[in-house]
């Protein structure tokens, strides 16, 4: 497939790109600094600014569909707002070019207990909690599309690491998922895995999945 692919220098972005290639898909990454990626077999790229006016629909036209690893910045003091805007400039043009969209969020608004969800538990890290509001009402606006808009979106595990491609791991929906020692965690390399997966055969159309082992 043609995959448009934001956030490419990001860190789960770099594992998609890396995932998308071995597959031999190929990737249109959309940067606001091109620079900042090499040229590699199978990857064209673009300087694109999701949050420039008029939008990016033309950027994403013969793509089949675009992977969102959008993220403002965790030290933006308006990372909040930023993520929300940029969030839904990317839905915006997806919706105007007519193609699928797969967004990255967070753990957050994965639910721990009935009715409470990870972000407003007590435990919660203070420094992620801006960027998971932002990506939980990200998530909100998603389910609240009434036009035909294919989307996803992905939650990875609650602790998301560096680590080995296995291949090996479970998916879940609304709650994490948690292995023999009741931890909720995936390597980065092993989210690309999923979301790759799910490009290729989609089982969650215009709804949230979850990974982990």
């Amino acid at each position: 497939m043609n995959i448009a692919l934001i956030g490419a220098t990001g860190f789960v972005g770099q594992a998609l790109l890396q995932e998308l290639l071995a597959r031999g898909h190929a990737v249109r990454a959309l940067q606001r600094d091109a620079a900042k990626l090499a040229p590699r077999a199978g990857l064209e790229v673009r300087s694109v600014d999701v949050l420039a006016p008029g939008g990016f629909a033309a950027e994403l036209q013969g793509v089949d569909a675009v992977v969102s690893a959008y993220n403002a910045g965790w030290a933006n003091p308006n990372l909040h707002d930023d993520f929300l805007r940029g969030s839904d400039a990317i839905a915006a043009a997806a919706r105007e070019a007519g193609v699928r969209l797969i967004v990255v969020g967070g753990a957050g608004s994965l639910f721990i207990a009935p009715g409470q969800q990870l972000v407003d538990s007590p435990a919660f890290p203070a420094e992620w909690k801006s960027g998971a509001l932002a990506a939980r009402e990200a998530l909100n606006r998603l389910r609240a599309d009434t036009t035909a808009l294919d989307w996803t979106f992905v939650s990875p595990a609650m602790h998301l690491e560096p680590g080995e491609r296995t291949g090996v791991f479970r998916l879940g929906g609304e709650q994490p998922v948690f292995d023999a020692q009741g931890e909720s965690r995936i390597t980065v390399a092993d989210l690309a895995v999923a979301i790759v997966d799910e490009l290729e055969r989609p089982q969650h159309r215009r709804g949230r999945f979850t990974a982990g082992y």
